[in-house]
């Protein structure tokens, strides 16, 4: 008897830990890093403005998201939870980046990226080119080597001949400077 109730309880305890799947929920993490990395790196994309930052943010909020976030939520709950871990990334990105905490994601705003079907990836368009060359030149050059040729403030500072501090400090008046250039710029 003793046997017979310890293998009920065993089955009860199985059949509780499973759950039914939907449309409406994520059958596993890879279906959900697949149905929304391309959303979230446009959504990073449009806040950072160049690809290795957007990356490496995207996969930031990947990671931070892998142990609180529950499975069995719903895709809408799934979403919005990252909308918030994306917020809290980006916050983080900028407080390292200009010292200062912005935390601009504008949750209307958000969604329409997140519920947006994925688009492919494409090149870098031509509108940071544009916002570029509203710059004066050497915040121009500054921007052009950290972000779209890759390189750190030490070889960008080599490249330009200046101090590593005086390179910190031009990039954070170019890129204060290409955000206000930024907005005359149809994209």
């Amino acid at each position: 008897m003793a046997g017979l109730v310890g293998d009920t309880c065993a089955k009860q305890e199985t059949v509780r830990r499973l759950h039914a799947v939907d449309a409406e929920t994520y059958a596993d993490w890879e279906t959900i890093y697949v149905d929304n990395v391309q959303r979230l790196y446009r959504l990073m994309y449009s806040r950072v403005g160049n690809r290795p930052d957007a990356e490496d943010l995207t996969s930031e909020v990947f990671m931070a998201a892998l142990e609180p976030l529950r499975i069995s939520a719903s895709k809408p709950e799934v979403r919005a939870y990252l909308i918030a871990t994306a917020r809290t990334v980006l916050a983080g990105y900028w407080r390292r980046t200009l010292g200062i905490e912005v935390t601009s994601i504008d949750v209307d705003a958000a969604v329409l990226f997140i519920d947006d079907p994925p688009l492919p990836l494409s090149d870098p368009d031509d509108r940071a080119w544009r916002v570029l060359d509203r710059l004066p030149e050497r915040y121009r050059r500054i921007l052009e080597l950290r972000f779209l040729r890759s390189m750190s403030l030490k070889e960008v500072a080599t490249e330009m001949r200046i101090t590593v501090g005086n390179a910190k400090v031009l990039q954070h008046r170019a890129l204060r400077m290409a955000a206000e250039a930024g907005k005359d710029v149809v994209p």
